[in-house]
């Protein structure tokens, strides 16, 4: 793949509104950022398109929503432009898109691209909130990890005698999995459950310095499936658990989820403390040292270094391309 794969970036657009890395590689933008940025400066990108194997469609939405746009006009803009690339070049007929992808991971480019029908029914999307329920087609489509960079702690790992906290979660209650997870939870003794996020009066990065000291990290979907705790969990060294229906975790058909991580659907909620305290303490040990050797395939470099999270979704869209065939 390293040596053959190439992508082709579409050089038309507003430059006010495509084709843009967001301002900052921070917070929610900066997988979305990141993948901008990392493939303009790899080896991966080719100025001719009859090298390419996929083309890359350049949309970014942050700074439409940055001028107040409202999502309809987003949708609109976002039309027009991929139906101007259409007009221009031979090579979306060629599949109707198929070998075509663009990258969101904010919601607000997930809305804006979701009025587009033709586009998200046809390329391939890499998407952060890849959920079964909306529309996500995982044979097709990329789950990309919400990593918020930069860490504000160092990795975490190999210290499994410093996590005396059984379970961990810290949040607003934005969803229905969150609301039953503080009702239920929210005094326990055991189990570290706040029902909002952590004030920064309590001191220095409290919050952070939480996933150091806790075995299991809870991380129930938000307002979209996805949670960027996930990330955070895993670069701490607490096993993330995953509590989302739906949820087509990143790296998916690459990485066995189950080696580094617990998987509970909603329901199991009521019963998590008893799940957690069943898993023998030889197992949580494993779930660390596999959980320790994940940790580089969640982290973003500039530029991009090998098994980092943007290596690690080309192999994704290069396991797509070869269903392609034109």
């Amino acid at each position: 793949m390293e040596q053959n794969f190439k992508i082709y970036i579409y050089p038309d657009g507003d430059p006010n509104t495509f084709y843009q890395t967001p301002r900052k590689l921070t917070g929610k933008y900066a997988s979305e950022g990141f993948f901008f940025q990392n493939i303009r400066e790899s080896r991966f990108r080719t100025l001719d398109p009859d090298q390419a194997h996929l083309f890359f469609i350049p949309i970014s939405c942050h700074k439409m929503r940055g001028k107040g746009t409202s999502y309809e006009n987003m949708t609109v803009i976002v039309k027009n432009y991929v139906e101007s690339l259409i007009a221009k070049y031979p090579y979306w007929n060629r599949t109707l898109g198929a070998d075509h992808f663009f990258v969101t991971c904010h919601d607000v480019g997930v809305r804006a691209t979701e009025g587009v029908p033709f586009l998200i029914k046809n390329a391939i999307r890499v998407v952060c909130s890849p959920s079964y329920d909306v529309g996500f087609i995982p044979h097709k489509d990329v789950a990309l990890p919400q990593v918020l960079q930069p860490f504000a702690l160092p990795a975490g790992g190999n210290d499994v005698e410093n996590r005396t906290t059984l379970g961990f979660w810290a949040g607003h209650r934005n969803s229905r999995i969150r609301v039953i997870l503080a009702r239920e939870w929210g005094n326990d003794t055991e189990l570290d459950i706040s029902n909002n996020r952590i004030n920064r009066a309590t001191g220095h990065l409290v919050y952070q310095k939480r996933f150091y000291e806790t075995k299991f990290c809870i991380c129930p979907g938000g307002s979209q499936v996805n949670s960027a705790r996930i990330a955070d969990s895993i670069h701490y060294g607490c096993i993330p658990v995953i509590l989302s229906n739906y949820y087509d975790l990143p790296f998916n058909d690459i990485l066995n989820w189950q080696k580094f991580s617990v998987i509970l659907k909603e329901h199991d909620v009521y019963q998590l403390k008893q799940i957690l305290k069943e898993i023998p303490d030889e197992q949580f040990v494993s779930l660390h040292k596999n959980l320790v050797k994940v940790q580089k395939h969640f982290q973003w470099n500039s530029p991009p270094v090998k098994n980092d999270a943007f290596h690690m979704i080309m192999y994704d869209l290069w396991l797509r391309h070869h269903v392609i065939k034109y």
